[in-house]
């Protein structure tokens, strides 16, 4: 008989990575799918070879990923998504993140979670009350109907997923890692946790997680894939698989009902505007005014950095670079160099502009079709000139105004897909935090969400929970055109909670500042900085530092002021993981080229066409 699965990998242990290790630029002229599984990129590689484009593909792509990396994403999630039209220049957005049920007020979940009068609290991360409605099953329809090719079916997009639940895959080590960290949660969280638990007769119950390199099967997910495929939304939204969901909830004291269920499948999706921010600072002219072909004088040569608007943080990154834009137009800092890179002073003003721009989003950002969200003005030059003054070059500063969002430990897939007609998409996908509640609907193979622990419990606090509404949501794709045409710089992102806009400034300023590569600028270690998301509750100084950041860089920021952890091995999550795809055309031949990089800190790659 041959070895055992076991005998591939070393013993398990939190090492990160035992070695240093280092990925190339991955090129394609057809198209490239970049994420953090292998087996739900090649979901999307099938797709796009079926004659799909790269929004079916990623629909591929994020139902793949619910069935190989479930301690990150999946069906009983949220989604939101930016499309770029290559005919158009243009970019759109879909908001598909569901709502509060309209049992769920303020009072009825104060008082179930025990409460009194006048008294902070937070909804917990495991509680049943942090589920709200899955927006994700609308959403995977929803992008295929509004930016797919129309020459895939559902059927199709979903058969690739399917099969690796019926037939099974192999478990990747990070996946494994954090399924086995998860374990006791998923058999407490709900009666049906075994569903998501590999099936061994020597294991306590016959289930458990399963390791590195094993078989995982998943058909009662496969089969709710086939309902989506077949019957569309109402497919989750109606029958057996929104009974089973509500009778979950209402069996552990939560308040969803089916009319929850029936009001996003007759609301779907939302089409929304996208925001951005034009760059010019830091040199980005003259860096790139070479590579432009056929250039003018007076051609606005920058970059625009376009997000998704609140509910989700995307602002927050915004913000951030335009701070440092107003901060380096009035010479509070420098121009940097690629040596300037991860330097203490560069650091320093990057964590402080996120500071300040947590400051405000931590407020402001909510459901704007319940609340006013000055969202213009949140990212217009004067405003931004104005918080930039709170900025110290030669000291960290106190939480500003309002207590800023932190480092709070979640899970999410991103992922990016283009295709050969030059479009591309930024897509993310998530439970909120690992498996989210770990909840469990009856024979569905899926997890409900945690996302409206992200609500405030403090009435008047515009992010406030109330019936029908959407939180601070922390999931945001973004994109980067040329200012100079509109054409496509790159789809990017990066997972990971509150992580997110933090890893949106540092990986695109990796590219503009550092003159890194793709990968280079997801290879590089990142900061993170950490407060809660207060909102009244205790403020957080920290700032996380990943291993690998240079010595003198960690101390500076430390006689600076800056509370300084040092993040190793596989807490390392904490820093996100991402991926790009830069959009390119040979000077000579005329032919675009798609250029991918994808984090060394997920389990995946990035995969030509």
């Amino acid at each position: 008989m041959p070895l055992t699965t076991s005998s591939v990998f070393p013993p398990e242990s939190h090492v990160f990575q035992k070695f240093p290790s280092r990925r190339s630029v991955v090129h394609s002229t057809k198209g490239i799918v970049s994420c953090t599984q292998p087996l739900a990129a090649k979901c999307g590689i099938q797709v796009l070879e079926a004659g799909g484009n790269c929004a079916d593909a990623a629909v591929a792509v994020a139902a793949g990923l619910n069935m190989t990396e479930p301690c990150s994403t999946g069906i009983g999630g949220d989604m939101f998504c930016l499309f770029y039209d290559a005919k158009t220049k243009k970019i759109s957005a879909m908001n598909g993140s569901g709502r509060s049920g309209n049992k769920c007020t303020l009072e009825t979940i104060r008082s179930s979670l025990g409460l009194k009068d006048g008294e902070f609290g937070k909804i917990p991360m495991s509680s049943v009350h942090a589920v709200s409605v899955p927006g994700a099953p609308a959403g995977w329809v929803d992008t295929v109907e509004r930016f797919g090719s129309g020459k895939v079916s559902m059927e199709q997009i979903l058969a690739p997923a399917i099969e690796l639940g019926e037939k099974g895959f192999p478990v990747s080590e990070g996946v494994a890692f954090f399924w086995d960290r998860s374990e006791p949660q998923i058999r407490g969280a709900s009666p049906n946790g075994s569903e998501m638990l590999k099936k061994d007769p020597s294991a306590k119950d016959g289930v458990r997680a399963p390791k590195a390199g094993e078989i995982m099967k998943n058909p009662t997910l496969a089969k709710t894939f086939r309902a989506l495929a077949t019957e569309g939304k109402k497919g989750f939204y109606s029958g057996r698989i929104a009974t089973e969901l509500v009778k979950v909830v209402q069996d552990l004291g939560g308040h969803l009902e089916l009319d929850d269920l029936a009001h996003h499948l007759e609301t779907g999706s939302e089409p929304v505007n996208p925001i951005s921010l034009k760059f010019r600072g830091q040199n980005v002219s003259k860096l790139l005014k070479d590579s432009v072909l056929n250039v003018k004088d007076g051609d606005d040569v920058g970059l625009e950095l376009w997000e998704h608007p609140p509910n989700g943080q995307g602002i927050v990154a915004l913000m951030a670079l335009g701070i440092l834009q107003e901060l380096e137009a009035a010479g509070r800092i420098p121009t940097w160099g690629p040596a300037d890179f991860n330097s203490a002073p560069y650091l320093h003003a990057i964590i402080e502009a996120l500071r300040i721009a947590f400051a405000d989003a931590s407020w402001f950002v909510t459901d704007p079709n319940v609340e006013a969200v000055p969202t213009d003005a949140l990212v217009s030059s004067p405003y931004l000139a104005e918080r930039a003054k709170l900025f110290d070059p030669a000291r960290a500063s106190a939480v500003p105004a309002h207590g800023s969002p932190a480092f709070s430990s979640s899970d999410t897939v991103y992922f990016a897909a283009s295709d050969s007609q030059g479009n591309a998409i930024s897509f993310i996908n998530s439970n909120y935090g690992g498996f989210g509640t770990c909840i469990v609907p009856f024979g569905c193979g899926f997890t409900l969400q945690n996302r409206a622990a992200n609500f405030s419990l403090e009435a008047g606090h515009p992010n406030a929970l109330a019936p029908r509404k959407r939180p601070y949501h922390t999931i945001i794709p973004a994109a980067v055109t040329n200012l100079h045409d509109g054409s496509l710089h790159s789809v990017y992102g990066v997972m990971g909670g509150f992580m997110q806009p933090q890893g949106h400034v540092q990986v695109l300023l990796g590219q503009v500042v550092g003159r890194l590569s793709p990968q280079q600028a997801l290879d590089a270690p990142r900061v993170c900085i950490g407060s809660g998301m207060s909102q009244g509750g205790a403020s957080d100084l920290t700032v996380f530092v990943e291993e690998g950041m240079p010595a003198d860089a960690v101390e500076g920021l430390r006689e600076l002021g800056h509370e300084v952890r040092v993040v190793e091995d596989m807490e390392r999550a904490q820093f996100g993981r991402g991926q790009i795809i830069r959009w390119s055309v040979d000077p000579v031949e005329g032919i675009g080229s798609w250029s991918a990089g994808s984090d060394p800190r997920g389990d995946g790659g990035a995969y030509p066409l």
